[in-house]
Parts: structure tokens; sequence; C-alpha cells
């Protein structure tokens, strides 16, 4: 899995064309990375695994109470980056969370009112926080398999790989390897170093399949993503929107703005139609009404990630937000269907169905050859 190697990216470009000619564009599914690796993981969606957004309104059962004494400190020091960094790493580790955590940029003052949805990684077994995962069925069925470990470097998680396979020790290998991700928040889609980094990407898997090919009878090799990359070049202060409304945040309304996402939780009567009102006169986004969240499957009947979702426009980031203070190149996180959204898919073998069109049938390629595995080892 190559995070964020979106088909508008490399459909134009030669990447693998030589090793897994058979490339095909996958829609994505609504949600940021936190929900797209469980849905491929899983083989599920959204309203089924309930991995989707990262913080919730959930003050009964926050983990975060204590974090709350920080509000005093300057918000000069607390929003730096360097510093959030540091404390996420003590708090993760007091908290004994197992996934990817992240205190972003929540303030201090109200991060009591909030609980976070990963605290089990996608990438063990036991890992979904409803239903099962690729290394649940892998351990049911005894399957010998390497999974990335996010800690490491990608060049150290090339390392391990190549070791296992000259070994022989597995025959199943799930690699995530997330620079691209973070190159094109930074540098954005356009930029020569993009090319240049699936370029670097190209002669690792090659070097892969080449150790593969010398120590397995049969290799097959699927290269996917989980969505793809928009520029941003346009920012929304959308929070002082709301912030004029001169309501309470944690006494008449909750809400997490997410990078181009606002989600809203109403905690007195009259309120939602306050903040209605400001969101429909913002031209850049829109109201996900409940059909379209369903059709989408990110509609939850006990509205936990939210009451009301606000989605920007495509290219459009929410700047400031709890997810950062300061612009970034470019961002994932907007409708499914637009331009830069979209995954990809590329494969050695031409025995990819036609129904794989969406990013939660990858699971049906690796359930594949993990039963196949199985039933002929």
């Amino acid at each position: 899995m190559v995070d964020a190697c979106g088909w508008e990216i490399v459909k134009d470009h030669p990447f693998l064309r030589n090793i897994a000619p058979h490339r095909r564009k996958l829609e994505s599914v609504f949600g940021y990375s936190s929900t797209c690796v469980p849905s491929i993981l899983s083989g599920r969606w959204p309203d089924e695994h309930r991995n989707w957004c990262y913080f919730i309104y959930d003050p009964e059962h926050s983990p975060f109470r204590s974090l709350r004494l920080l509000r005093w400190l300057p918000t000069a020091l607390t929003s730096r980056r360097i510093v959030r960094r540091y404390l996420t790493k003590l708090v993760k580790v007091r908290l004994n969370f197992r996934g990817y955590f992240d205190l972003y940029n929540i303030p201090f003052r109200y991060i009591h009112l909030f609980d976070f949805t990963e605290k089990k990684s996608p990438l063990k077994p036991g890992g979904m926080n409803r239903g099962t995962n690729v290394f649940d069925l892998l351990e049911e069925k005894k399957v010998p398999y390497y999974v990335t470990d996010p800690s490491l470097p990608e060049s150290e998680h090339l390392r391990i790989l190549l070791d296992e396979i000259r070994s022989k020790r597995i025959d199943f290998a799930f690699q995530y390897w997330a620079g691209l991700d973070g190159l094109l928040h930074m540098v954005g889609n356009d930029s020569p170093e993009i090319p240049q980094k699936l370029d670097h990407y190209q002669g690792w898997i090659e070097q892969l399949m080449t150790i593969a090919r010398e120590n397995y009878r049969e290799v097959e090799l699927h290269v996917f993503s989980d969505h793809g990359m928009a520029n941003c070049d346009r920012l929304l202060d959308l929070r002082s929107k709301i912030d004029e409304l001169d309501l309470r945040m944690g006494v008449d309304y909750a809400v997490v703005y997410d990078s181009t996402m606002a989600r809203f939780w109403f905690l007195k009567s009259g309120v939602r139609e306050r903040v209605e009102q400001v969101l429909s006169g913002v031209p850049e986004g829109r109201i996900m009404g409940e059909d379209e969240l369903r059709r989408y499957r990110a509609y939850f009947d006990d509205h936990q990630f939210g009451e009301l979702i606000w989605l920007a426009q495509e290219g459009v980031l929410i700047v400031p937000s709890h997810m950062g203070e300061r612009p970034i190149r470019a961002m994932h996180g907007y409708h499914p269907t637009d331009p830069q959204s979209y995954a990809t898919l590329f494969s050695n073998t031409d025995d990819v169905p036609d129904d794989i069109t969406h990013i939660p049938h990858i699971y049906r390629l690796m359930e594949k050859a993990i039963h196949w595995h199985a039933e002929n080892r």
C-alpha cells in the first residue's frame, strides 16, 4: 500500500508499468486515512467497522481530562507542532493506545470533551472497532505473514521484508509505505519531487519482486492506495464564522474542525438551526445530507461522529482547524467522487475481477490469496 498514491497523480506516470501493468482506478471511501485503511484491511464500510474520524464528542468517556490543566500554558507554546508531538508520545504510552494517535491541535481547554476512536491498531489481529480484519483471517488460517510496523522508517520496512522473503518464512506480506502522503502534504501533487518519490518506490518494489521470484515459485503482487491528494489553493477560516454566533463550546454545541470537514453536536435546542444558517452561507462547502451519507456508508444512527457534517469543496483547506493552525500544500478527505480522491490498484496479474471498483474490495484479493494458500499448502 502506497499511501495517497491517487489515480490523478499516477495515471500519466509510468509507475510499475513493467512489473504491475494491470492498472485500475478505484473509488475511495468518505473519510480520511483513519477510515480508508480500516476499510481496506477489513473489506467493510465505515458504517460497519466504525473506524471513521479520530476525535468524537464524548466527555463522559474522555481519557484526556488531566490534559485540561495545560490550558493555562501560552497558546504560542501549546500549538507548536514539536510540543504536540512530544506530548502525543507521552499520552499514547500512558493511555496504552495501540493504533495511530496524534493530539493534533485540539485546544487543551476543550480536550476533556473528546474521546479518541482508534485505541487499537487496524494493522493487528483484533484491531478493528467492529468486526475482523485480514490479520484475523491470517491467524485463523495459520498463514505465516509479515506486516509493516508503522513506528519504523520505510527503509527499515524494506529491509525486514527482504529478510523475511529470503528466509521463506512468510507466504503473505502487507507492506505499508506512508512517505508519499507526507511529501504530498508538504509540496503538493504538482511538485517534481512526486515523480521522483514514485521512481524511488518503483526501485524498491522491483527489488522485492526480484528477491521474491528467486525464493518462491509464484508471486502475486498488488500495489494500491487508500486515496488521492488535492492541492489546497483556498483557505477557509470556518471557525471564526461559527464563533460570531456567540455560542458556548461544550455548553451549546461541540465541534471538531477537521482539515476538510466540520462535525457538530448540538447540546441545546435551537442551536442547530443557527449553525445551519451560517453554514448555508459558506460557498466553499456544503452540509452533507443523510441520504448522501448513507449512500457513501458514513451515516451513523447514534451520531457518534457528529450530528451534522459540513464538507469543504475539493481544494479548500479549513485553517485554523483542530488538525493544525497553519496551511499545508495538499490534503485529502474530500468527497469520494472529487477528481483527486480516487485511489489506484496495480497488479501483476490480469485475474482481478471487474467488480473490484472501491477500496474495500481490495480485501477480496487478499482473502482469495489466503484461502488459496490454506487449501493448497
